[in-house]
């Protein structure tokens, strides 16, 4: 099924990933556990990716971990990263850190309880939430926050999609906006897990965008057979199509790094 937009724009959005920052995250804060957490970011991935020290702008992010209580010294580091602008993840790690960290959202701060270790998992997924987007070049650098990455980059791209399908009335209209974002998101994750999309497998990843055209397809239809709950039909099958395609580049790009590996 031929895509509704003209392949240029596949290979511009392709110049646009070329165009990718490699900027690290520093990690600060408790000195007995910064290291640790270092090497569990790190882990399997680029170790110039995490660095330790002072957050400044030429960062993606910091991840600042307190430990018993919130000191001087904790507050102005986090209160240089605020007026740095450097996105910031607080780990709070400590008995008695209070319910507000200054300087930092509620939902940037992963609580984890005394003695059960460092949650990267949690701060994978602290970082995608806070990063959106930009943590796409991150990712690429440190394996261990591809999975929470691309599932936040899902989860966006499939509330954007089911937003501009139940407002578009026009049958069709929404359908190039639709398929854009849908392959913004496969190559999103294609960088992500460090692959990169050639000519040879553009095609690949084209078919993998074209599914998405039946679900629109099936959600057209409905509207024509029942009008009113249609076009809720037409939001929940963009959303639900988007999900369906980002899962599957996640298998496309695990399954060609496995390969990459293997070889």
């Amino acid at each position: 099924m031929a895509l509704p937009f003209k392949v240029t724009t596949m290979f511009g959005l392709l110049r646009e990933l070329g165009n990718l920052h490699d900027r690290p995250v520093v990690v600060g804060g408790a000195a007995n556990l910064v290291p640790l957490l270092v090497r569990e970011l790190a882990a399997g991935g680029d170790p110039s990716a995490v660095l330790t020290g002072a957050a400044h702008k030429e960062v993606e992010a910091l991840v600042y971990i307190i430990g018993d209580e919130v000191t001087e010294q904790d507050e102005r580091a986090l209160k240089a990263a605020r007026r740095s602008r450097v996105p910031t993840i607080v780990v709070a790690a400590g008995r008695d850190v209070p319910a507000r960290v200054p300087f930092v959202l509620a939902t940037d701060v992963v609580r984890v309880a005394p003695g059960s270790g460092l949650d990267v998992d949690a701060v994978a997924a602290a970082l995608g939430r806070r990063l959106g987007e930009e943590a796409t070049s991150l990712a690429r650098r440190l394996p261990v926050l591809r999975r929470a990455v691309c599932a936040q980059l899902i989860d966006s791209f499939a509330r954007k999609n089911a937003i501009i399908a139940g407002a578009i009335f026009i049958p069709g209209a929404d359908l190039p906006a639709l398929t854009l974002n849908q392959l913004r998101l496969v190559l999103r994750i294609c960088a992500a897990y460090g692959l990169d999309i050639d000519r040879q497998r553009l095609p690949e990843v084209a078919a993998t965008v074209g599914a998405g055209v039946g679900f629109r397809e099936i959600a057209r239809s409905l509207v024509g057979a029942i009008p009113i709950a249609g076009w809720f039909a037409q939001g929940a099958m963009a959303y639900t199509g988007t999900r369906a395609i980002g899962e599957a580049a996640i298998r496309y790009c695990e399954a060609r790094t496995k390969a990459a590996r293997a070889a």
